[in-house]
């Protein structure tokens, strides 16, 4: 950091270099953040055994999906397998160098009115914080006010939600929809209908992603191995699959896809696909899928990449499973780091190179309990979600052992403070320790010169 200091004043780099070069610095730093916890018990004690640690819940059944705000990284909204929805303020914690346990600002309980089965995915209205959308395995939709956490929508698909998408660039405010049907279903927030589905899937649909550059384009991934493309602009709204077995792809009279022909034959895994998501500059794109593959997609022309991440993935559940890009100003021109979620640890690739930079071990991970009148409910742990905290050079995940857990970069000059700060304490207790024992010595001598007489 000295040397890009000096470099920045000589003049050599520019300022937003050297802000770059610190936040990709700070990214390869990130490690567990045990010090912060997240606690949404509301004053009801817990249940624990010899084998649970003492890690906080932030929900009893399990936290099944997370979203961070993408204006201010201030405000997180989780989703649980309870059918709870709880919003947490990032901000209430003031020193950073102890321990915090945030407490949920409000909570969103079953009700008549909200979710009756577990939360499926939960994401920001991303033109405004104020508002959130929540799919369900009740079939439904719902969009809340976050202000009050009051339900202003509701959307009843029919089948189980497994996730949803809304463009953070368009003008349409069409909702994409991946359900237990084989078609994409759209549903917008300006009528308040199910305006139409996208079909072209053979069963379900278990992920969906707006391009971050083209409004109309949207991307699919289905238990049948497919990804679909689509336009919803056309009649036919298909513009293809993505095929595994191609890495030239379609080319068309430019090289970049001009005019080219429409593929319709081909998987872009061997099994079910339930992550799909976009690099945010538009020109890469991501698939995770059941054969336990991460791959990596040339947009230009549809081509598989070809990235390996080698046979440590690991993917089986039925629900949607995204990984988590870092945003490209993070990094150097070229790069691009993934973190993936495996059941009990993160991953940190190179996303082109497919390099394993780092592990993370997930601290504290244990088997969920649920409190419930006929007894316990035990579910295998395992990491459902990741969101980036735009600021902080690190980002929470969620597990189904009910924790909400912090990853944040600790560099060296932090654990030097950290050390300093413990040496410090470690000497006042020392010092006070001293004090007591001469105070006992003086005590004990002041005794032992007293003349005793025995009658």
């Amino acid at each position: 950091m000295n040397t890009q200091l000096f470099a920045r004043a000589i003049g050599s780099i520019g300022q937003e270099a050297l802000q770059r070069a610190e936040l990709e610095r700070r990214l390869y730093a990130i490690q567990p953040a045990p010090e912060v916890h997240f606690d949404g018990r509301d004053g009801r004690p817990i249940p624990r055994d010899e084998t649970q640690d003492k890690t906080a819940r932030a929900h009893q059944a399990g936290v099944n999906s997370i979203a961070v705000d993408r204006f201010e990284g201030r405000y997180l909204v989780s989703g649980g397998a309870d059918a709870s929805i709880k919003l947490w303020d990032l901000e209430q914690r003031e020193n950073v160098q102890q321990d915090h346990i945030n407490q949920p600002a409000a909570t969103v309980k079953k009700s008549p009115s909200t979710h009756q089965y577990g939360i499926t995915h939960v994401s920001f209205y991303p033109f405004d914080s104020q508002a959130f959308l929540s799919s369900s395995y009740d079939h439904s939709l719902k969009m809340y006010a976050t202000e009050t956490m009051a339900v202003s929508a509701t959307f009843d698909l029919d089948s189980v939600v497994y996730s949803h998408s809304l463009s953070q660039i368009a003008d349409h405010l069409l909702v994409a929809c991946a359900t237990q049907h084989s078609a994409v279903r759209l549903v917008d927030l300006r009528s308040g209908a199910s305006t139409h589905s996208l079909a072209g899937h053979q069963r379900s649909v278990l992920s969906v992603a707006w391009s971050p550059h083209e409004e109309f384009v949207l991307a699919s991934g289905s238990s049948d191995g497919t990804v679909r493309l689509w336009d919803i602009r056309r009649s036919a709204n298909s513009l293809g699959v993505l095929d595994m077995d191609d890495a030239v792809g379609i080319v068309g009279e430019d090289g970049l896809g001009k005019n080219a022909r429409t593929r319709n034959q081909g998987k872009a895994h061997k099994d079910a696909v339930n992550g799909v998501v976009w690099t945010d500059d538009g020109k890469f794109f991501v698939t995770a899928g059941h054969d336990e593959r991460v791959r990596v997609w040339d947009m230009s022309t549809g081509a598989n990449a070809l990235s390996h991440f080698g046979p440590i993935i690991k993917n089986s559940h039925l629900s949607t499973l995204l990984p988590l890009l870092v945003p490209s100003h993070v990094l150097a021109a070229g790069k691009q780091v993934m973190f993936y979620p495996n059941p009990k640890e993160i991953l940190m690739f190179g996303l082109f190179e497919g390099t394993l930079l780092k592990r993370l071990r997930v601290p504290g991970a244990r088997t969920a309990v649920t409190q419930e009148k006929v007894g316990q409910m035990n579910l295998r742990n395992r990491t459902t979600a990741l969101s980036w905290r735009a600021g902080d050079a690190g980002f929470l995940s969620a597990h189904s052992d009910g924790a909400i857990r912090a990853w944040l970069p600790r560099m060296q000059e932090d654990a030097q403070v950290e050390d300093e700060e413990a040496e410090l304490a470690d000497g006042s207790e020392n010092e006070n320790r001293k004090r007591k024992r001469e105070a006992l010595d003086e005590i004990f001598k002041d005794l032992t010169k007293q003349k005793i007489t025995f009658t």
